[in-house]
């Protein structure tokens, strides 16, 4: 039997922007007395307070009651710079930066992708992980689906109020435009990711929608069963976060970040946790309108 891992991090693109407009928004009485974080204030601490949301292998999630995954191992490395230990604080996502500017913890580190109302909020590390759209394909069609125009009359799989809900027309369009009209057969949607991953091993459809992290997951945990598409025009990155005021820190993070890329450590953890390496621009890209 397939066995699936569920976070609470399946929201739609347009619920998650309606949820995220008020809860975004920092609270600045609070912000006015909190002092600026300075990495000198982080040794004194003697800790690093991160902000996460622990449903979310394998970022960051439970095992055995420690919260463990890929940012925390980052994290480690990162602070060891200055002589420090991450504590990893669990946290609801939806109010995650009211948390922050709050201090309740120093920094986010939970696989948080760029979006315009965060940058408007937070400030931003450069990429250290993929946050996109990707196609998840049976192992055995890798030779027949190579790219998002190779779905055409193929059957797509959803989930519903995802972000792949919302992307599938115009992915569409663009098949339709290369293909001399021939999009997607059907578009079927599902409660859950792992119930349309179920129908891709059953058949019934031939490509699932999910960012490209989950789906290198399952096929990690799943070996031999499935493939991925990347590429297909939906790309998108995740930083850590700040505050927009603690501006050593986001050049400590930066600095860190740009070490790991060259040392070859960060390629490793990639490797180690979603059996891939990212694609990530050197900088915080512009999102497409």
């Amino acid at each position: 039997m397939l066995n699936f891992k569920l976070n609470r991090r399946q929201l739609g693109l347009a619920s998650a922007m309606m949820i995220a407009a008020p809860a975004l928004a920092p609270n600045k009485a609070r912000t006015q007395t909190l002092p600026v974080l300075t990495l000198d204030g982080v040794r004194r601490a003697g800790k690093l307070r991160i902000g996460c949301e622990a449903t979310y292998p394998p970022f960051t999630y439970r095992d055995q009651g420690q919260i463990v995954g890929y940012d925390v191992e980052l994290a480690a490395a990162m602070c060891r710079s200055l002589g420090v230990t991450p504590e990893f604080i669990d946290t609801q996502w939806s109010g995650v930066i009211p948390a922050l500017y709050a201090g309740r913890f120093d920094i986010i580190m939970s696989s948080m992708s760029y979006t315009r109302a965060r940058l408007e909020r937070v400030a931003f590390s450069n990429p250290y992980a993929e946050a996109g759209q990707s196609l998840l394909i049976r192992a055995r069609d890798a030779d027949r689906i190579k790219t998002m125009e190779d779905m055409s009359n193929r059957v797509l799989g959803v989930k519903l109020g995802s972000p792949g809900e919302t992307l599938h027309p115009r992915l569409n369009a663009r098949i339709q435009a290369a293909k001399s009209g021939a999009g997607f057969r059907e578009v079927k949607t599902y409660d859950e990711h792992p119930a349309a991953y179920l129908a891709l091993m059953q058949g019934t459809v031939d490509g699932v929608l999910n960012t490209l992290p989950t789906l290198a997951y399952v096929i990690k945990s799943q070996p031999n069963r499935f493939a991925v598409v990347r590429g297909i025009g939906a790309d998108n990155w995740a930083g850590i976060a700040c505050r927009k005021e603690d501006t050593e820190i986001v050049d400590w993070m930066n600095d860190r970040i740009r070490a790991f890329q060259a040392d070859g450590s960060l390629k490793a953890l990639q490797e180690k946790w979603f059996g891939l390496e990212f694609n990530l621009p050197a900088n915080i890209p512009e999102l497409a309108a």
